[in-house]
């Protein structure tokens, strides 16, 4: 059992499981666990139950908190009641000190018993754009920027819409683990569903949502039938019958963090096909990164925050549109192994070697600690 002599807790309000995609909050987290108690709560779970905590212990070090609400109550009472089991669990854990890390701004009422020392809005999403987003998101937002101390961001695009929200917003885009995706330049191991692919391989994993422009996919494949499309995730929010299906196109479905690599490995090209509108004005995909540090050519669409750094440094190629995606796929494949590949994938390396998300963690870490309520000390007067 790790100790943690008086280090205050981290309780964390999330909109996403623990084990859906292993992505910022799983890697931030789990550095935070080896420093201080993590509390992971997630969004209820309804059903013909009396209304409890599910609480499990992540080898990890993160505790994970399921709310398990009774069904059949209004959104309102159902939070009131997740707020209730909350309040309980901290006072039965006996946390005298702890602080709030907020990522979904809908569930702030269930936070009403709470009093923590510091609140962090970590606004890795503008999740108010999202297909499906309730509309009283934004005021719910609205309500967290004045209760945080300070706000953290996804990436530098979210840091400009957000910054003007709060006096001490500090944008932190997605990094990386390179140790672990370096694993894909020297890995073996294909993956028994990929192994059997010819090539070339171009890949894709993450969630397949409405972000994915599934129609530029199924296009390049349809004008490339000798190009394999890799594509792995869930897919959430749309309609799985929407996917284009073609013999070069292959769903493998959801795979574990450990497994990303071996996947990687077997890539010629890896992409980000992203659609551009609402949903993805802001986002900072976590993958970029990734791809690169696994040592295999990326192309994606014109993301802001993939714009900026990676395609203004030469190190992804970004393209618009099937014309320019298919092109820019075709000069990837033709300049591998060439001294030109070499040469960008040493700018690639330079560039991730000032990236990481331990050092993440400990800049956020300093930035909480400088937004701490200053609590001054009674006089030996008074």
């Amino acid at each position: 059992m790790t100790s943690y002599p008086d280090a205050p807790a981290l309780l964390v309000l999330s909109h996403l499981r623990w084990d859906f995609v292993f992505q910022r909050p799983q890697h931030l987290m789990t550095r935070a666990a080896r420093e201080r108690p993590v509390y992971y709560i997630e969004e209820p779970h309804f059903g013909d139950w009396e209304d409890h905590l599910d609480v499990r212990r992540e080898a990890c070090g993160v505790t994970v908190c399921a709310p398990h609400i009774q069904q059949g109550h209004s959104p309102a009472q159902s939070q009131a009641r997740t707020a209730r089991l909350l309040a309980e669990f901290v006072q039965a854990e006996q946390l005298a000190e702890y602080d709030l890390w907020v990522y979904t701004p809908m569930e702030l009422p269930v936070t009403a018993g709470l009093r923590p020392r510091v609140t962090v809005y970590d606004c890795m999403d503008e999740l108010a754009n999202f297909r499906g987003a309730p509309p009283e998101l934004r005021t719910r937002e609205a309500r967290l920027f004045r209760q945080a101390d300070v706000v953290f961001t996804g990436g530098h695009r979210l840091y400009e819409a957000k910054c003007r929200q709060h006096r001490n917003v500090h944008p932190f885009p997605s990094s990386v683990d390179t140790a672990h995706f370096a694993q894909a330049r020297t890995t073996r191991q294909d993956p028994e569903d990929q192994a059997g692919l010819p090539r070339p391989r171009l890949g894709f994993y993450g969630v397949i949502d409405e972000r994915f422009d599934i129609d530029l996919i199924g296009e390049v494949a349809r004008r490339q039938p000798d190009w394999q499309f890799v594509l792995i995730g869930p897919v959430v929010k749309i309609n799985p019958a929407d996917l284009p299906r073609a013999a070069n196109i292959h769903y493998l479905g959801q795979k574990s963090y450990a497994e990303l690599p071996h996947y990687l490995g077997g890539w010629d090209v890896a992409l980000l096909p992203f659609a551009l509108n609402e949903a993805t004005e802001f986002i900072s995909p976590t993958k970029t990164p990734e791809y690169l540090a696994g040592g295999v050519p990326v192309v994606s669409t014109g993301i802001r925050d993939v714009i900026r750094p990676y395609g203004e440094l030469d190190l992804v190629r970004i393209a618009d549109g099937a014309d320019a995606f298919e092109a820019a796929c075709a000069a990837a494949l033709r300049e591998a192994g060439t001294p030109a590949a070499q040469a960008r994938q040493a700018r690639a390396d330079e560039h991730l070697s000032q990236l990481s998300w331990d050092a993440t963690w400990q800049a956020m870490q300093a930035q909480m600690n400088a937004a701490r309520p200053v609590v001054l000390a009674e006089s030996a007067d008074d």
